[in-house]
């Protein structure tokens, strides 16, 4: 690798067994997802999330390495990096309009649209939200958790200004704040699912609503992770005012994290709430 540094300022990686891993905890995990809604217990899902977990701590530490021990990330890998950080937020993007597409076509003309739900026209009453869903009240802890989610926007963008004004003490008390906040976030969210008045199954309501900020909720815990390992890295020096990628990194996926959510409440909690034919 040292050779490769002398000649050039790329980074050639590694061979690496931890995408092929990666993809195989994410089959074992979303497999044993399935089996758990339909009631044929969590083990695999457990053995698959614990492959996952096991995945990112393997990766994130071979790529800590690289830039700590190797200093591989020169400017121009920084550079790679950041692109493919973009694509990855625009994927995910993508992967979250499909909840709302979801949402919107079953919502804005209610058992119209296809055959399957005509036949369930009296179970929807051509009404959304459909007969007999009681909803979240979308002032209380729907409106609570947006407060919290967007402060710890703030924070973290605190915490980004700090640190790139060498204030490492500040930065990391931010980054502190913002992950508190982050397991508050998630702990409302659970308390919100334990109290609501539908299951996943109960309809389409409940399944375009569990699907979509389900998969939000998914992305805040993997970001609050990001956001752990950023902690520790901060409290081991390892950045600067001017090479900090790892950190920047996790502040773009909380802000689009940040951004979802605000779409889920608008469309969600408080359109989605009033109704209409």
């Amino acid at each position: 690798m040292s050779d490769h540094a002398a000649k050039h300022p790329y980074h050639l990686v590694d061979p690496s067994p931890w995408p092929a891993f990666g993809a195989l905890s994410a089959f074992v995990a979303a497999l044993g997802f399935v089996w758990f809604m339909h009631d044929e217990g969590s083990l695999i899902f457990l053995i698959g999330m614990a492959m996952v977990l096991f995945t990112m701590f393997a990766w994130w530490r071979d790529v800590i390495k690289e830039a700590e021990v190797d200093k591989a990330h020169t400017p121009i890998v920084q550079i790679g990096l950041r692109y493919g950080m973009a694509l990855f937020i625009a994927s995910e993007v993508m992967f979250f309009v499909a909840w709302f597409w979801a949402f919107f076509d079953a919502s804005i003309f209610p058992g119209m649209d296809s055959p399957e739900l005509i036949a369930r026209r009296e179970v929807l009453g051509g009404i959304w939200p459909p007969e007999g869903i009681k909803t979240l009240e979308t002032w209380t802890f729907p409106f609570l958790n947006t407060v919290i989610l967007l402060t710890s926007g703030a924070t973290l963008t605190w915490a980004h200004h700090a640190l790139m004004n060498g204030n490492r003490k500040s930065a990391v008390n931010g980054l502190i704040v913002t992950i508190l906040l982050a397991i508050c976030f998630t702990s409302v969210q659970a308390y919100e699912y334990h109290h609501a008045s539908y299951a996943f199954d109960g309809g389409i309501y409940s399944s375009v609503f569990y699907m979509a900020t389900g998969f939000h909720g998914a992305h805040v815990i993997i970001g609050t992770l990001f956001l752990i390992v950023c902690l520790l890295r901060m409290n081991k020096g390892h950045f600067t005012p001017d090479h900090h990628f790892g950190f920047e990194a996790a502040a773009w996926y909380w802000h689009f994290v940040d951004v979802v959510w605000l779409f889920l409440f608008i469309c969600i909690y408080w359109w989605g709430n009033i109704p209409h034919v």
